[in-house]
């Protein structure tokens, strides 16, 4: 015999069932720290294609105007993962505060920005001039780097620590004659200022590495979580790959800079999720000049960066991509 009863027993197990299903499927959210530049452009696209939610990830991003603002937000516990340069990696790594390197996803070349008036026509130029660059950032052993190809010293400037974002005002008010620094903040400083700034010719002296990191702590309680969300970092990178117009569309929007001036220099950034050679190799690099340089804690030695790169989560997102022997 028919009972309505019974048929509201099942309704009732069924929302029931559905409403449990959801709960167990529902997205694991995650805090990304993340520096607002094309240098992030991976990550940008893969929030802005909806690609974390496809691994069942809700990211939540906070934007900083560097990775090493975005490293401190993750080591200070407000965020889970961060998108930053090698330098804040080597000073985290230096004081034993305990990193996991997680991936390389893009490196480009620093570059340097000058004032017309300062009469500074070449690298030789720079010297008694007053340079922005940001301490704790690639700016500093870019600015080494490059000075020593110039064949200066410190010695020979004058070094002005500077937020990126503060440096096309400085340029503009003549606090300082020229500035090195990342993208956007070089086309920022051409567009706010037009033929009174050049660019130096500097394609080579120091590539920036962008990469992805979390603690250890974190990684140890999140691994398969990790691992879902390279598995959409590199569905963003194919994406980037086969949508050229449509990725420096969304990039540009995202950073606020126009669309053809990220064309411009869209093919000085190597996209590619990855573990290889190239990061030891800058990664050691960097840890030495910070040791050289004395910008290092007292009793600080060289790190094993093979114990601080973490291959687990790649190695399950995409074993090809791990390209260090023995990780």
């Amino acid at each position: 015999m028919f009972s309505p009863f019974g048929r509201l027993s099942l309704a009732g197990a069924a929302m029931l069932l559905a409403f449990t299903s959801g709960f167990a499927h529902a997205a694991e959210k995650i805090r990304l720290a993340q520096n607002l530049a094309p240098i992030s452009g991976l990550v940008i696209i893969a929030k802005q294609k909806n690609l974390f939610e496809k691994h069942g990830l809700d990211v939540q991003v906070n934007n900083f105007t560097s990775g090493k603002q975005a490293l401190e937000t993750v080591l200070g516990g407000g965020a889970d993962i961060a998108t930053t340069a090698e330098a804040p990696i080597t000073a985290a790594a230096l004081a034993r505060q305990k990193i996991a390197f997680l991936a390389r996803m893009e490196y480009s070349d620093d570059k340097t920005l000058a004032s017309k008036s300062a009469n500074i026509n070449t690298l030789a130029d720079l010297k008694g001039k007053r340079i922005g660059y940001t301490v704790g950032t690639g700016s500093e052993i870019y600015i080494a780097t490059l000075l020593k190809k110039a064949g200066l010293s410190r010695n020979d400037v004058t070094l002005i620590n500077l937020r990126p974002q503060d440096m096309v005002s400085a340029l503009s008010t003549n606090s300082i004659d020229a500035y090195n620094t990342w993208e956007p903040h070089i086309s920022n400083g051409k567009k706010a200022l037009g033929d009174k700034v050049r660019e130096l010719d500097t394609k080579g002296v120091y590539a920036e590495t962008f990469n992805l990191v979390v603690t250890e702590d974190y990684l140890a309680k999140h691994g398969k979580t990790l691992s879902n969300f390279l598995k959409a970092v590199l569905e963003a990178e194919q994406y980037l790959k086969a949508n050229r117009e449509e990725s420096i569309a969304l990039i540009a929007q995202a950073t606020g800079m126009k669309q053809e001036e990220l064309a411009e220099i869209w093919n000085d950034y190597v996209f590619e999720l990855v573990l290889d050679e190239r990061i030891l190799s800058t990664l050691n690099n960097h840890a030495q000049w910070r040791l050289d340089t004395g910008n290092a804690p007292s009793g600080a030695t060289l790190p094993d960066f093979r114990k601080i790169i973490f291959a687990a989560p790649l190695k399950e997102a995409a074993p090809d991509r791990v390209r260090i022997p023995g990780l």
